[in-house]
């Protein structure tokens, strides 16, 4: 128990630094004079002395990190910070005569933070607008990660960053260290982030978009959130200017952030084009909106400009798991719904604010796969594993290989257990799909025009924990219940 007294420290600064975060809805709703303005500093006041409440018990404990430190604190973090994010969200509820139980609360606060999207609210157009901006603003400190945040910040307080990076970091971004300094990686990589985020919101304003309208879809554009402050989604604009825009930044965020740095750094972008990662990623995501636009024009769904409009947009949106809409989507032929909601489990890269399993393990895989085919007539072949012109080592292939495995085990336990409720399979399937890949709207009943509300509780909680094992990439969690884990 002992061993965790390190963990709790670091974790009591995360919830300071986390408490800070409520100050702009706060200052939005007292600027605005919302009836919900004082639900901001009680809850950041709440939050603020818990974690200095932590800080203060486990003072004596400084010692660093161990890897096995930053996986239990990654695990803590993201499943006790939505705690954090959904007392102003259920104390504001209750202000304003429209009670939500503690299960939707911090359903809404997982959702946020791990950029599902999925929402169990309706009536948004009605809330106040911090309401608003701070469901939107917790995808966008999910986006990047905030142990990612949080590793350019500890290190000033004597606390070192590398095995939060590392356990927090997806896929071959673990490994990578892009400058001498963990500190350094993580300011850069905030950086590239915020400085994109910047230019999504004024390209939104300047597309037609009010101030806070493009401010609020920034954060779940560049996050691959897609929560909205609109009923309608999306919709609510009806304007192809703003659809574009929002297709071209979900292109640029479902690529590896890392890859950005290292071409801004660098001042030259051939290595980001030459990645294969980036190609393939584009490919299925552009292919799979043209494929769709297609089907739409052959089926006399749309005319050919809109069917290229609405393929291009849903496919782009529901594929990179950010699950903006405009159309119901469930209305068309049967296989564009369910072929983007498949895609939405690979169509983004390992190191950008995606969900889902990563384009890089599936390369990994269909390389392993030729390589297997490939011995079977040529048993002495000697055939390595590339990516990008590099030998993959074989660690990282049994480590795509069990991960593969876990998910699709998860998959099958939860759709099983939704299933034992009587919920019809169709809902049951793509709530899990949608939740494991941090996607948002599924099929049947957690379409486009619905929402997650029609769940019961317990349904709701599986939900729930189908997002936390997504954005823990599941093998972190896993980890935990391992009992070699625990032995010292």
């Amino acid at each position: 128990m002992r061993d965790l007294f390190p963990v709790l420290r670091v974790l009591g600064m995360l919830m300071c630094m986390f408490a800070l975060s409520m100050a702009l809805p706060g200052a939005v709703a007292w600027w605005l004079q919302e009836l919900v303005w004082p639900v901001y500093p009680l809850s950041l006041a709440v939050t603020l002395v818990a974690g200095l409440l932590l800080l203060w018990f486990m003072r004596g404990y400084r010692q660093e990190l161990q890897p096995r430190h930053g996986v239990i604190l990654v695990t803590l973090v993201w499943v006790l910070l939505p705690l954090c994010a959904s007392l102003p969200l259920w104390l504001a509820m209750w202000e304003i005569g429209r009670p939500i139980s503690f299960t939707h609360a911090y359903f809404e606060a997982v959702s946020g933070l791990t950029t599902t999207g999925s929402t169990v609210l309706s009536g948004l157009d009605a809330l106040p607008l911090s309401v608003n901006l701070w469901r939107t603003f917790l995808q966008w400190l999910g986006g990047m990660g905030i142990l990612i945040l949080a590793v350019a910040v500890l290190p000033l307080l004597g606390v070192g960053g590398s095995q939060l990076f590392k356990a927090e970091a997806a896929g071959p971004l673990k490994d990578t260290k892009l400058t001498p300094r963990m500190t350094e990686t993580a300011k850069g990589l905030w950086g590239v982030y915020a400085g994109i985020s910047v230019l999504c919101a004024l390209c939104f304003w300047a597309g037609g978009m009010r101030p806070m309208d493009a401010v609020m879809h920034m954060f779940t554009t560049v996050s691959l959130g897609g929560l909205s402050s609109h009923d309608s989604s999306f919709a609510f604009f009806n304007s192809p200017l703003l659809e574009a825009v929002a297709v071209f930044f979900m292109l640029v965020a479902s690529c590896n952030f890392t890859l950005y740095f290292v071409a801004l750094r660098k001042g030259h972008w051939a290595g980001f084009w030459r990645d294969p990662e980036v190609r393939a990623t584009m490919l299925v995501l552009i292919g799979g909106g043209l494929l769709v636009a297609l089907l739409l024009w052959a089926k006399g769904v749309y005319g050919p400009l809109l069917a290229l409009r609405h393929g291009m947009f849903h496919v782009v949106s529901v594929a990179t798991t950010t699950g903006y809409a405009t159309q119901d989507y469930l209305a068309w032929p049967v296989f564009a719904p369910v072929f983007m909601l498949f895609l939405s489990g690979v169509a983004t890269s390992a190191g950008s604010t995606g969900g889902g399993i990563k384009m890089v393990r599936m390369l990994i895989l269909v390389q392993q796969a030729r390589r297997e085919l490939t011995r079977l007539v040529h048993p002495r072949a000697v055939q390595p594993v590339l990516l990008g012109g590099r030998v993959v080592d074989s660690r990282m292939i049994f480590s795509v290989l069990a991960f593969m495995l876990v998910y699709g085990a998860t998959v099958i336990v939860l759709s099983m257990v939704l299933l034992l409720t009587d919920l019809d399979p169709l809902t049951a399937f793509s709530a899990v799909l949608a939740s494991v890949h941090c996607a948002g709207p599924g099929l049947g009943m957690i379409g486009p025009s619905s929402n997650y509300a029609v769940l019961t509780d317990f349904q709701t909680w599986v939900c729930t924990l189908g997002m936390l094992l997504g954005r823990l990439e599941i093998l972190s969690f896993m980890a935990l219940l391992s009992p070699a884990f625990w032995r010292r």
